[in-house]
C-alpha cells in the first residue's frame, strides 16, 4: 500500500468518523461498484471494500528476517488433564525460579504426564529439564533447519537429525544401556565440534563410566580445549587412572596440598593412622590450600600417603577443620572413584548433625538409595530442614508417611504453623514446597491436613504443590 492509498482511506475514514458520507471521497473504481445502490448502500459497499482493502487486499508483507518455524513438537507422554491445570498452574506460580518450576514439571512426568504448553515451557539454558522435553527445548532454541524432531535411534547416520537437547537425552539413554557405542559416537561425531560441546559431550561419559573409556579419555590429554582435557583427567581420576592435572612445571601441587595434612596416631590398644588438616597460619595459605583441593585429584593424594582411598576416607578427622572437610568432599565428588563416593556418603550420614549435610556436595554421584538416606536422615533432624531445598537430583513422588512421621520435621512443621514466628512460618512454607516434590499422593494428602489442623490457612500457596500432588494420586507412575 503507497501512500497515497492510505491518505484515500483515511478520508474515507474520517467522513464516516464525523458522520458524514464518504461516496465522493472514494477513489473513481469504487464509485463504479457503488454507483447504481441507493446511499445508503453506497456507504456500506464503501465499508466493505475499505475493509476488504486494510485487511485483506493490502496487508503489510512479512519481513524478510521472519522465518517460518516447524509446529511445537508432541511429546512421548500425554498432556496433563485439564482438570488438574488449575492445581498445576497455582503450583507453578508458588514455584519462584526455574529450577522450582521444574520440579513440578518433574513431578508431573513422574505420575506420566506433561504439562501443557501455556502453563509452562522449559527454558532452552535450563540443562535440568525432564528428558520427555527435550524437543521442546530445542525448539525454543530455534535451530535452523527443517529438521524433524524424531526420537529414532541415534547413529552416526542420524547425527544431524537430532537437535542438542533430543541428541543429549538419547545419548545418556545410550551409555546406560550401550556405553560402547555412545562412547564412538562422542569420539566420532564430537571431534568436529566446538569447545563447548565437546566439553558437554565429554561430560556424558560419566553415566556408565568403565575402564573401557579410559584410552579415549586419555587420547583427550592432546584436546586443544583446557576445559576438555581437565573434565578427562577428572573422569580418569574416578577409574584410579591417577596423574598430575598439572600442565607442567617442576612443582608437585600434589606433594604440596599433601603438605597440609598431617599424619597421626589414634587409640590406646590398636594403634591406628589417622590424617587431618595441618593448622593454617594465614589466609593466604588458605587461599593456597583451597585451589590445590580444587585443583588436584583425589587417588593421587591418596597415593602419597600409601593408602587406598577407602582407608584415606575412614582415617579423616573431621571436625577438626571444617573448611578442610568441606574441600576434602569436594574433591571426592570430582575426582574419586564410585566406591569411596559411597563410603564418604554413608560414614557422613551414619555421623548425623552437620556432617551429614556434607552428603549435598555429592549429591550427583550417589545412587536413588542413598539419596534416600540422607532425605530421610534430614528429616529426622529438625536443625537440618532448611537443607531439603539444596537437595539436588532426587526423585520425585516416592517419601512415605512413615518416612515423615517417625522423625521431627513433622512436629517442626506444626510448631512452627501454631506459633506466632512469622519467619519460622515462612521457613516452613519453602519446606513444605520441597516435601510437596518428593511425597507420594498419600503422604502429600495426610500433611495438608496436618498443618491445616496446625493453623496454617487451607488456601495457603505453599500447598499448591502438595495438592497437586495429592490430586495425581493413581496416575501410572514413568
Amino acid at each position: 500500500m503507497n501512500e497515497l492509498e492510505q491518505a484515500g482511506l483515511a478520508r474515507l475514514r474520517d467522513g464516516w468518523v464525523s458522520g458524514g458520507a464518504a461516496f465522493e471521497l472514494a477513489p473513481a473504481e469504487w464509485k463504479d461498484v457503488a454507483a447504481a445502490a441507493s446511499p445508503d448502500e453506497q456507504e456500506r459497499r464503501l465499508l466493505a471494500i475499505a475493509a476488504q482493502a486494510l485487511d485483506v487486499g493490502l496487508r503489510p508483507a512479512a519481513p524478510k528476517t521472519l522465518k517460518r518455524r516447524p509446529q511445537l513438537p508432541v511429546l512421548a507422554l500425554p498432556v496433563l488433564p485439564e482438570r488438574l491445570r488449575p492445581l498445576l498452574r497455582a503450583a507453578l506460580k508458588y514455584a519462584t525460579d526455574a529450577r522450582l518450576k521444574t520440579r513440578v514439571a518433574t513431578l508431573v512426568a513422574s505420575r506420566g504426564f506433561v504439562l501443557h504448553p501455556m502453563d509452562w515451557m522449559p527454558a532452552p539454558s535450563y540443562q535440568e529439564s525432564p528428558e520427555v522435553y527435550a524437543p521442546w527445548v530445542d525448539w525454543q532454541a530455534g535451530a535452523e533447519g527443517e529438521k524433524q524432531f524424531r526420537r529414532e535411534h541415534l547413529t552416526a547416520e542420524t547425527w544431524d537429525d537430532f537437535y542438542p537437547a533430543a541428541r543429549r537425552a538419547a545419548l545418556v539413554d545410550l551409555r546406560r544401556i550401550m556405553p560402547a557405542l555412545a562412547r564412538t559416537l562422542i569420539e566420532t561425531k564430537g571431534a568436529s565440534e566446538s569447545a563447548e560441546v565437546r566439553l558437554a559431550l565429554i561430560e556424558l561419559l560419566r553415566f556408565g563410566l568403565g575402564a573401557d573409556d579410559v584410552p579415549f579419555l586419555k587420547s583427550l590429554s592432546a584436546d586443544r580445549s583446557g576445559k576438555v582435557r581437565e573434565m578427562a583427567g577428572r573422569l580418569l581420576a574416578r577409574l584410579g587412572e591417577h596423574g598430575n592435572p598439572a600442565d607442567g612445571g617442576s612443582e608437585d601441587p600434589t606433594a604440596e596440598l599433601a603438605a597440609f595434612i598431617e599424619e597421626g596416631k589414634a587409640g590406646f590398644i590398636r594403634r591406628r593412622t589417622t590424617y587431618a588438616a595441618v593448622k593454617l597460619k594465614s589466609p593466604a595459605q588458605q587461599a593456597r590450600r583451597a585451589d590445590l583441593f580444587a585443583s588436584c585429584y583425589f587417588g593421587d593424594l591418596v597415593a602419597r600417603f600409601g593408602k587406598t582411598e577407602a582407608d584415606f576416607i575412614g582415617a579423616w578427622q573431621f571436625g577438626v577443620d571444617d573448611n578442610a572437610d568441606l574441600f576434602l568432599v569436594r574433591m571426592v565428588s570430582m575426582s574419586g572413584g564410585d566406591a569411596a563416593v559411597a563410603c564418604l556418603a554413608d560414614l557422613l550420614v551414619a555421623a548425623g548433625g552437620k556432617l551429614a549435610l556434607l552428603v549435598l556436595q555429592l549429591m550427583l554421584r550417589l545412587d536413588s538409595g542413598r539419596k534416600r538416606v540422607l532425605i530421610r536422615q534430614i528429616l529426622n533432624d529438625a536443625q537440618n530442614l532448611a537443607a531439603l531445598n539444596l537437595v539436588e537430583g532426587a526423585e520425585a513422588g516416592w517419601l512415605e508417611w512413615g518416612d515423615l512421621a517417625k522423625g521431627k520435621a513433622l512436629s517442626a512443621l506444626r510448631s512452627a504453623f501454631s506459633g506466632d514466628n512469622d519467619v519460622m512460618k515462612r521457613s516452613a512454607e519453602q519446606h513444605l514446597e520441597t516435601i510437596g516434590f518428593l511425597a507420594n499422593p498419600l503422604t502429600a494428602e495426610k500433611l495438608i491436613g496436618e498443618v491445616v489442623a496446625a493453623g496454617l490457612p487451607p488456601a495457603s500457596p505453599s500447598l499448591g504443590l502438595l495438592r497437586l500432588n495429592a490430586a495425581l494420586a493413581g496416575n501410572p507412575t514413568s
